[in-house]
């Protein structure tokens, strides 16, 4: 049977968010199956499944609310999940380790589960799944409803200083708005995202309590992120910021078919974001600016009706003239297309289908959607996603070396491994 909801708000004040005690430096063991480190999607979906199995769990957050990461998503719509994921568009040490959560957990369980209290999806670009009232709130609301009708405590203003092993237990120190407490519990789960987006609230905490029972950690990067041209070239897309063009981006790992943007500091875009979590510093990326067309045929066919057209007018009615008088520095632009010489047309082709760039590097955490790398998936049971040193330690979402694509592919990684954890508790 479906709970009944209860609308509660998640905003700062919400009843939701339990206000600090007035006591410190407590050492308590609390009334709960476990705590959850992280009110972001792993950590809500983690409360909510687990209250479906009857058991009773603690969510500390850092944040003054509960789902800070879902808020902004997708420009505060929230892309919750993607119609076509699978495991191939996850980057990852062991490109087999998500198979089992995303088995047990699947996009059609994402899309019933959101559905049944009152979320209904719409696709847009290549499978993004979003609420069709386009408002990330609503996708929050659904977990703080839930935990309140089922008694899940989310303490906010909550910072976890660290995880330490007690007997069979662990004691979890929290500041609670400059008030220490040690809480005892049975097990912990630590879904406390990854290094992005400090503002959020993003810590290492994952990493750093991972490292401290000795578990392996993959090298960490910010993924999806936009990348930098510096030196002479910067100029050159300086003058094309805000220009948006659809172009296949690729490199010898994989390529990617969206649009990219260029920027006063280099390119963004989604095309852009994607190749990024492939990218490594020194590497170039390669773009197609035309795909899907072949530049050298376009000109003969144009040369047989207007042999006399120029080439920089004739770039003008295949992309904007300022995008076209920008790549005319690096072409005979005054030449008229009959005059055009082979070489020449291979030099365009060149260009046009393989222009080549080599990014100075990228914009860093504070700009990258998620975290490449993490705790190593060796470190883990794939089926309960358990610390296979440290019984009763669990990890899941953006601190685990599972990176997805853009495009909703974390989200469903988040509630996979929300709900794996959830089992195991």
């Amino acid at each position: 049977m479906i709970p009944v909801i209860k609308k509660i708000s998640i905003f700062p004040n919400s009843d939701i968010c339990e206000t600090p005690s007035m006591s410190t430096n407590l050492t308590k063991q609390i009334d709960f199956d476990a705590i959850i480190i992280g009110a972001g999607a792993c950590g809500l979906m983690c409360a909510v499944q687990a209250g479906f199995l009857g058991k009773r769990v603690l969510v500390l957050e850092k944040n003054d609310r509960p789902g800070a990461k879902i808020l902004i998503s997708g420009g505060g719509r929230c892309n919750y999940t993607n119609l076509y994921s699978s495991a191939q568009q996850f980057i990852s040490q062991n490109e087999h380790f998500c198979k089992s959560a995303f088995a047990q957990w699947t996009v059609e369980d994402t899309i019933s589960f959101f559905e049944a209290y009152g979320i209904v999806g719409k696709e847009k670009t290549l499978g993004q799944l979003f609420p069709v009232s386009d408002k990330a709130k609503d996708v929050v609301q659904v977990f703080t409803s839930l935990c309140a009708d089922m008694g899940q405590e989310i303490w906010c203003n909550a910072e976890v200083k660290s995880v330490e092993k007690v007997g069979d237990s662990f004691k979890v120190i929290v500041d609670r708005n400059g008030r220490e407490e040690n809480l005892i519990t049975a097990k912990v789960a630590v879904a406390s995202g990854g290094l992005p987006i400090q503002k959020l609230g993003a810590t290492d905490l994952g990493l750093r309590t991972a490292r401290k029972f000795g578990m392996r950690l993959t090298e960490t990067a910010p993924a999806l992120v936009p990348l930098t041209i510096t030196g002479k070239d910067q100029g050159w897309y300086e003058q094309l910021s805000g220009n948006s063009l659809f172009c296949r981006v690729w490199n010898d790992r994989i390529s990617f078919e969206e649009n990219i943007l260029f920027t006063h500091w280099g390119l963004s875009g989604p095309a852009i974001l994607q190749i990024s979590s492939y990218w490594r510093p020194g590497e170039f990326i390669y773009i197609d600016l035309l795909p899907h067309q072949n530049i050298i045929d376009l000109i003969q066919q144009e040369r047989e009706i207007n042999g006399k057209k120029m080439l920089l007018n004739y770039l003008s009615t295949l992309f904007t003239r300022k995008f076209s008088e920008a790549i005319s520095d690096k072409l005979p632009a005054d030449k008229n297309l009959a005059s055009l010489s082979k070489a020449e047309l291979d030099s365009i082709n060149t260009l046009i289908h393989q222009f080549k760039v080599k990014p100075a590097g990228d914009k860093g955490y504070d700009k990258a959607e998620v975290m490449r790398g993490g705790v190593s998936t060796d470190e883990l049971s794939s089926k309960t996603l358990e610390s296979k040193k440290v019984r009763g330690l669990y990890f899941g979402g953006e601190c685990v070396d599972v990176t997805g694509w853009l495009g909703g592919y974390n989200f469903q990684w988040a509630w996979a491994s929300g709900y794996v954890i959830a089992q195991n508790l």
